[in-house]
């Protein structure tokens, strides 16, 4: 029993690592399905197009999800319209930009693994470059092959070009090796620029490593909490609601965060080292909520919209 709970304690720390190591072997099945049912080079002037559809039409639908799955997006943008200075804050009009890269960077992963693997794959790329029409593309291609491969390199993904049978397979490994070696480019750029803004993430760090271990456990700790106790409070509401629905009586009286209270700890967070909170809500009990006169008249206007909704 001990041994599995230590088995289980490791993978649970190593959550990120098995969340993109899945992430990586779904892209793979994903790329594999793509090239062995979907794919289908036409061989035609088309090629370009085709190709290049199926090398970045499912990378910038998984940047799409991306920013859609990630929670930071909706926290960022909810409400930014009724109130700029959400995003905006009076002190921080900076942050808006830096946590919009942090959901950019985050969003980026899946599609740079679709990339990769497409590319590392060779056919998608194979298929694109065969209907080039660029004279430079096709010297460096063709470059020591026979004519044919000038006026029918768009064939060559079929194998039904006039060229020899060793000539069109010399064709194919040559643009499967240039994709693949643009793959290879495409891992190793992304992993040293993840590098890079990791350490200076680090570097640039307000708070000591074992505070900022602290910062994320608690981090997620109260995430977990959080949405517990929006499915308990959830289920309490609605049950008296019912109830005093049914029983035809007025419902006693229920404490819930005013609205003030759901605005301020729905705002950005910043950590200052004078005051170590460590999340907004954080702040929020810490500090209280006290409005200013701009906020009460939001405010107004926000609840006056959802009334009117």
């Amino acid at each position: 029993m001990d041994a599995f709970r230590g088995i289980l304690k490791f993978f649970l720390n190593q959550k990120t690592v098995i969340g993109y190591s899945f992430m990586a072997l779904l892209t793979v099945g994903s790329e594999r399905l793509f090239s062995l049912v979907a794919f289908k080079c036409p061989c035609s002037t088309e090629n370009v197009v085709y190709g290049l559809v199926f090398l970045f039409a499912p990378a910038w639908v998984l940047l799409i999800l991306g920013f859609f799955l990630n929670g930071k997006s909706w926290r960022l943008f909810t409400g930014c319209c009724v109130n700029p200075r959400k995003i905006f804050p009076k002190g921080h009009s900076c942050r808006f930009f830096y946590v919009l890269g942090q959901i950019t960077l985050s969003s980026l992963v899946a599609p740079m693994m679709w990339l990769s693997v497409a590319l590392l794959n060779g056919t998608f790329y194979e298929c694109a470059m065969s209907g080039t029409k660029s004279s430079r593309l096709l010297g460096l291609i063709c470059k020591g092959k026979p004519q044919e491969c000038w006026d029918e390199l768009y064939k060559v993904s079929c194998g039904k070009t006039s060229m020899t049978p060793a000539d069109n397979e010399e064709v194919k490994l040559s643009l499967q090796a240039q994709s693949q070696i643009l793959g290879w480019c495409l891992i190793c750029s992304a992993s040293f620029f993840s590098l890079l803004t990791t350490c200076y993430a680090r570097c640039r760090s307000k708070v000591s490593y074992l505070q900022l271990s602290f910062w994320k456990t608690y981090a997620q700790k109260e995430k977990e909490q959080l949405e517990n106790t929006f499915l308990e409070y959830a289920n309490k509401l609605s049950e008296r609601n019912l109830k005093c629905f049914f029983e035809n009586k007025r419902p006693e009286v229920f404490p819930m965060p005013t609205f003030a209270a759901w605005e301020a700890a729905s705002e950005l967070h910043s950590f200052h080292q004078s005051q170590q909170h460590y999340s907004t809500l954080h702040r929020v009990v810490e500090d209280g909520l006290e409005l200013s006169p701009e906020d009460d008249e939001t405010t107004m206007v926000l609840v006056g919209t959802a009334h009117s909704v």
